[in-house]
């Protein structure tokens, strides 16, 4: 596999629009032919978000938990949009293997990265930011404030595997591996 890679830039014309109308997310320029980084990602995530048309038809609200929709998957790249609300927190996980970008839409969230002899690093996202983690960040994204949010996530290589953390009473870190299928949430000691 080549690791070059050039920017597929679409022209208008070539622009692919689902039988409902809607545009595609294949028009979003993208490398394409290869695992992206975690700036490009971060790029790649904020193009998306300033694509309204291909995604804010998705967007709603539930207080129990948060929705999320699959956006796009292929064999380097995928993509959810993620809707918070008051009190949804991932817990601290990784992303096996994969490399994230993140945009916030709307609302604020609130990632915490893991540190060794200190409390986690935090920093707050609003609407208009982004940011990126590599596969071997330990992180938890919570939503922030009273507003619901939405937020925008490439992985690559897809998102296929997580782990997810509890730090035990005694200290101890444990990792507990996970699909990507299951909705990440705070794990308890003893779990």
């Amino acid at each position: 596999m080549s690791t070059a890679a050039s920017l597929y830039v679409p022209s208008a014309a070539s622009v692919p629009t689902p039988t409902d109308g809607r545009p595609s997310l294949a028009g979003v320029p993208r490398p394409r032919g290869r695992d992206l980084s975690g700036p490009e990602l971060e790029r790649f995530v904020t193009e998306l978000a300033e694509r309204p048309e291909l995604w804010i038809h998705l967007v709603k609200h539930d207080a129990t938990q948060r929705v999320y929709e699959e956006l796009l998957s292929d064999e380097h790249v995928t993509a959810w949009l993620i809707c918070w609300m008051e009190d949804h927190d991932t817990g601290f996980h990784d992303h096996d293997v994969s490399a994230g970008g993140v945009a916030v839409v709307s609302g604020a969230v609130r990632e915490e990265r893991l540190t060794i002899e200190g409390p986690p690093a935090k920093r707050v996202f609003k609407a208009g930011s982004s940011f990126h983690f590599s596969p071997v960040d330990i992180h938890r994204v919570r939503h922030e404030g009273s507003d619901p949010a939405v937020t925008i996530h490439v992985y690559s290589p897809p998102l296929l595997q997580m782990g997810a953390y509890v730090i035990g009473a005694d200290g101890v870190l444990a990792r507990h591996a996970q699909s990507y299928r299951e909705e990440l949430r705070p794990l308890q000691a003893g779990a």
